[in-house]
């Protein structure tokens, strides 16, 4: 029997393969209870081109008082931040990577909101 954080992996082993495939840089994220975190990885998979998380000291001030960073509220910021530093980065066209996490709440809001931004998945 699998554990949940196996089966998890799973799922982003099959996704990760096909966008290797495809050879485009990656928008890979990561969600914890308290933060969420997203970062472009370049085409090759070796290089990090932008990164972007709840944990960092700005954006936890721009949260307000009680800086969580575990809401959808937070998703959208780092949604639009990492679609900021990927463009600024020369990167406009993505694959997205939800690395076996669930395409709803937290997830969705960063993808939406890093479309906006003006990323193309």
């Amino acid at each position: 029997m699998l554990t949940k954080k196996e089966q998890r992996l799973r799922r982003a082993r099959q996704t990760r393969i096909r966008i290797a495939n495809q050879g485009v840089a990656r928008l890979t994220v990561s969600r914890t209870n308290l933060h969420i975190y997203a970062s472009v990885i370049s085409g090759c998979g070796t290089k990090i081109i932008a990164a972007a998380s709840t944990a960092e000291a700005d954006v936890r001030k721009s949260l307000g008082a009680t800086g969580k960073g575990g809401n959808v509220n937070a998703a959208q910021i780092i949604g639009k931040r990492i679609a900021e530093k990927a463009k600024a980065a020369g990167v406009e066209k993505v694959a997205f990577d939800r690395a076996g996490f669930a395409y709803h709440g937290r997830v969705k809001a960063l993808a939406d909101a890093a479309r906006e931004a003006g990323l193309q998945f």
